[in-house]
């Protein structure tokens, strides 16, 4: 009987611009990448067009990051969500912490809670703090509450109630209520046992608007997958028209925002865990590819389309449990990620009192930059364009030319439209200099502002357009090392591929301790987590063995605010050392308290090692069906340019990436052009290529 082959495993991360694929070829072992435009209005056919690019002749597993919760909730387009919880507490997403954003502004309009008034509906029931029930809804207001919310006809309904995570059997009793209404249900203390009602409750009602969505989409995506599977002349003389259902049904995981890959099941159920999808497969890549190269203190700093998304990592990637999207509080864990709209799509124009501004509109991948053939408005990729830090016929490994005479004429005439009177090179240099501003910012939020010396990290450039800038930001801040990955525009793809099968637990405790942590409570309570978690890896099938990581929140007793401690023999101490260094001081004679036990269940993955190793690399063209090689670049090696450096115009060497020799060093000014991304060094910079095929940039 024949060995059968191994399912081949494409990591798709779907962007703003372009949807990366990343995958290893099995037959030459060598990895392989394609850029396809991005679809807005329908996701999935993106990846139903690279799939057919790619034509894989075996099994499918799909591991995918996805923007679509995130733009639902930015775009407000979720479902029609209720919101049931304790009486006189409806009101609660709504009053929020009436913390306010601008101090200063007194017309500041607080955001709009995703369910309005009129579908949130209250129950008389009271649990305590320790998980006393004092009042129990009756049978007849149990059943007037179905009522009143299936009359109110949501898509989705949402239960949080008080101290829910103490104990849950009120909860359970309306999800038995609500439960003939056949509606998606978001319950609180499966998917967020944790105290802080409002933040729980928002985390809860942002999972239950975003579920049928994600739902739809997910489904979708797997039945188009399908058919793209019958549809192969390979599947259909083995399988047959009569046993089409017989062919294997391509298997799609979700990237979650906690840097590791979930079942679709599980995604579709959760949602709120992947709002930040394909980010963090951005920062799990620049942290395994710094790794190859001998440095794990990085700044990620990911320049895409349409935004940038910026993050610290200090020897391991670490997840925060208290983010906003779109003003909106989530408190499932996500990795710590600080996104602003700066991209190379981004929108440059002049405000009321003809102040030069770029972004946060973009012009995305519809009609995109004016160089790609449609946009009519100046982004930042024109303005590079227009410097000669883009080179036009090396684009894409020269499988997409872009347009440098339409630019000049259209941005030409736009600048006549707007009374300006700059030069094409300065409003082009302006437009850097104030996107540069912008992602400066950025980076100081995540590094200084939370006491961290951006001089004692590397900068890791990747995205399209991360090359770009990244060595002018780390002359801003000091930074002595840039890294430019080996696949830098498709680097969140390829993390993505690496990931991990990743699931994280909770539950808040609220005890008070003193000289002494209670270890046998804290195992007790972590067995159960850990229980959870062998019994949900069981029933999704999750081949080898997980790994239990168990850390605590802890705060001195008073406080609002915890750091979270991984669980050790010296715990309080620890408590301490790093109060001490995060804030400035301790209180060693104050009473501390074990607020929330987090667990994170991990399943290796077992290609991620091969992944990071995997240097030698084939590319997939965008504009024609799949082939072995990337496309040729011309005969002349390493050419020179004019381009615009600082006002003025230097000769520039231009090389191709692969032309570069491992070990060898080399000076700036230079522009280096490969398929995902090009890299912009200044004079006075020198770059190598290591080992790990990482383009290290040295500025100091």
């Amino acid at each position: 009987m024949p060995r059968r082959s191994q399912p081949l495993r494409i990591a798709i991360d779907t962007g703003g611009t372009f949807t990366d694929c990343v995958w290893i070829d099995p037959a030459t072992r060598r990895l392989r990448m394609l850029k396809v435009f991005s679809t807005p209005a329908d996701p999935s056919q993106a990846i139903v067009d690279a799939l057919q690019k790619i034509s894989p002749a075996t099994d499918l597993i799909l591991l995918h990051g996805t923007t679509v919760g995130t733009n639902t909730l930015l775009e407000r387009k979720g479902a029609r969500t209720a919101l049931v919880t304790t009486a006189g507490f409806e009101d609660a997403i709504e009053i929020g912490r009436q913390a306010r954003p601008k101090l200063y502004d007194f017309f500041f309009d607080r955001i709009e809670p995703l369910v309005p008034k009129d579908l949130r509906f209250g129950i008389n029931e009271r649990t305590s703090a320790d998980g006393e029930i004092l009042t129990a809804p009756t049978p007849d207001e149990l059943r007037e509450l179905a009522n009143h919310v299936a009359k109110a006809n949501p898509r989705s309904v949402a239960i949080s109630l008080l101290f829910s995570f103490a104990n849950p059997k009120n909860e359970q009793a309306i999800t038995e209520a609500i439960s003939p209404l056949a509606v998606p249900l978001s319950i609180s203390h499966q998917i967020l046992p944790e105290f802080r009602e409002y933040e729980r409750t928002s985390t809860i009602v942002i999972n239950a608007y975003l579920q049928p969505v994600m739902q739809s989409y997910l489904e979708n995506l797997e039945r188009r997958a399908q058919e793209l599977v019958e549809e192969r002349p390979f599947r259909a003389a083995k399988v047959g028209t009569k046993n089409r259902a017989l062919a294997p049904v391509p298997r799609i995981f979700v990237m979650q925002s906690s840097g590791g890959i979930t079942a679709l099941s599980s995604a579709a159920r959760e949602p709120v865990r992947t709002v930040l999808s394909g980010p963090a497969g951005g920062v799990v890549g620049a942290a395994a590819t710094a790794r190859a190269s001998g440095f794990d203190r990085i700044i990620a700093f990911d320049m895409g389309g349409t935004s940038t998304d910026v993050s610290l990592v200090e020897s391991s990637v670490t997840t925060a449990t208290h983010g906003h999207i779109a003003g909106l509080p989530i408190s499932v864990p996500m990795l710590d990620i600080h996104t602003v709209g700066a991209g190379g799509g981004s929108l440059a124009r002049f405000d009321a009192a003809g102040v030069l501004r770029v972004g946060p509109q973009s012009a995305g991948a519809d009609p995109g930059p004016i160089c790609y053939g449609r946009g009519l408005q100046p982004t930042v990729t024109d303005a590079n364009l227009l410097l000669g830090r883009l080179q036009p016929t090396r684009f894409l490994g020269g499988d997409f030319t872009l347009d440098l005479g339409r630019t000049r004429h259209i941005t030409q005439e736009w600048l006549k439209k707007q009374s300006s009177n700059l030069t094409l090179e300065k409003f082009a240099a302006g437009v850097v200099r104030v996107v540069n501003a912008t992602m400066e910012k950025a980076i100081r939020v995540v590094s200084i502002e939370r006491g961290r010396d951006p001089r004692h990290f590397v900068l890791v450039a990747f995205g399209g357009a991360g090359g770009l800038h990244a060595c002018s930001l780390a002359d801003a801040l000091s930074i002595p090392h840039v890294i430019v990955p080996a696949l830098p525009g498709a680097l969140s793809a390829l993390g993505i591929l690496a990931s991990d099968v990743v699931k994280d637990y909770s539950r808040t405790v609220l005890w008070r301790v003193s000289g002494k942590i209670p270890t046998a409570q804290l195992n007790r309570e972590f067995d159960a987590l850990e229980n959870a978690a062998a019994k949900d890896f069981r029933q999704e099938a999750w081949p080898g063995r997980p790994h239990y990581h168990r850390t605590v929140d802890l705060r001195y007793r008073g406080q609002g605010y915890e750091l979270n401690l991984p669980l050790t023999k010296n715990l309080l101490k620890e408590f301490e050392q790093e109060h001490q260094r995060r804030y400035g001081y301790t209180h060693p004679n104050r009473e501390a308290e074990l607020v929330t036990l987090r667990l994170r269940a991990i399943v290796k993955s077992e290609r991620a090692a091969a992944t990071t190793r995997t240097v030698k690399t084939d590319y997939v063209g965008t504009g024609a069906f799949a082939r072995p090689g990337r496309a040729k670049l011309g005969g002349i090696s390493s050419p020179k340019v004019q381009v615009l450096f600082d006002s003025k115009k230097l000769e520039t060497k231009l090389y191709a990436r692969d032309d570069l020799r491992p070990g060898q060093k080399y000076s700036g000014p230079a522009i280096i052009t490969e398929y995902s991304a090009t890299t912009v060094i200044p004079p006075g910079k020198s770059f190598r290529l290591d080992r790990a095929a990482n383009l290290i940039i040295t500025l100091k």
